[in-house]
């Protein structure tokens, strides 16, 4: 901590996405006066956003002392964030910790921070950074990840999550909560969670056997979509249903049920079912089937997922 208390920097620089400034400037703000918050740019001059819209700097760079927290945040062209790396390398020398949020983790990559370390960036750029830096263990689905005093997050909205997550490591869960609370979005989502729901990985299909039966699972995930059961419903054998399932999706007809029942407990459990409850009404059955498929599309326990998403009422 600093004499003035927790300084936070946010880096900016001509090209950066704007909510990946403004979404941590707002959590930390609303954390409270505890925190001491600043916008710093290269030259000190004022930047554009991607968007247009022009962010004033506190301060330059080379101004910056001793930060507790620093955060660097992304652009839409990534040569953007890894030019940035230079700067980005002095200041987090200066720093107690180090997080970007969304393509910042290429700047962060470039400076050599995430050598050796586990790191995520956005879904759609995670496979260039994992080619363009193999000295980083890239987790491309998850919403943050931390190593050590590193911390890298998803896309965009991501970095509320992160730096709700780094609130709570300040000062407590019940912070975290506070902030969530008057910033009306969810406690933040686990860091291992998914970054997209699992229904949203399938691949859209108008097949004339496989699209009616994609839609009677999603209407209801609990009735019996055994592949002998959704076979006879489309009229096929169970060969060539398994076969069409997987020219048109990807997935086995098995695989594809158990995605879509693990996101209807998801939506269940962030509405206050019980892990109990959320297993039986998603057609998962048991608790421990819900805990294995959680493992499996999650990231995260059905218990810790819960957590994440209980509010206090009123």
């Amino acid at each position: 901590m600093t004499k003035t208390g927790h300084a936070v920097v946010v880096t900016a620089f001509d090209g950066v996405r704007l909510l990946d400034v403004s979404a941590p400037l707002e959590v930390f703000a609303t954390a409270g006066s505890g925190y001491a918050v600043r916008v710093c740019s290269p030259d000190g001059r004022d930047v554009v956003t991607s968007c247009g819209l022009r962010i004033g700097a506190d301060l330059s760079a080379a101004k910056v002392r001793a930060v507790d927290t620093l955060v660097v945040p992304g652009a839409v062209d990534v040569e953007r964030c890894v030019a940035a790396a230079p700067g980005v390398s002095v200041l987090a020398g200066r720093a107690g910790r180090v997080a970007s949020v969304c393509t910042g983790a290429f700047a962060l990559a470039a400076a050599g921070l995430l050598d050796g370390r586990r790191a995520t960036t956005h879904w759609e750029h995670a496979a260039e950074l994992a080619r363009r830096f193999p000295g980083a263990e890239v987790t491309p689905d998850a919403i943050h990840v931390r190593d050590g005093e590193v911390w890298t997050s998803a896309g965009v909205t991501a970095g509320i999550d992160l730096c709700l997550a780094l609130v709570e490591e300040d000062r407590g869960p019940e912070a975290a909560r506070a902030v969530a609370r008057d910033l009306v979005v969810f406690l933040q989502r686990p860091g291992g969670q998914s970054q997209f729901s699992a229904a949203s990985r399938t691949p859209p299909t108008r097949h004339p056997v496989v699209r009616p039966l994609l839609d009677a699972v999603v209407a209801d995930p609990a009735a019996d979509h055994g592949a002998p059961a959704l076979a006879r419903r489309a009229g096929v054998s169970v060969r060539h249903l398994a076969r069409l399932f997987r020219e048109q999706t990807g997935v086995t007809p098995a695989a594809y049920v158990e995605r879509v029942r693990v996101e209807a407990a998801r939506l269940l459990l962030e509405g206050g079912a019980s892990v109990t409850g959320a297993a039986a009404r998603s057609g998962l059955g048991s608790d421990e089937s819900l805990r294995r498929a959680f493992a499996r599309h999650v990231g995260v326990t059905p218990s810790a997922y819960a957590a994440r998403f209980r509010t206090t009422a009123g």
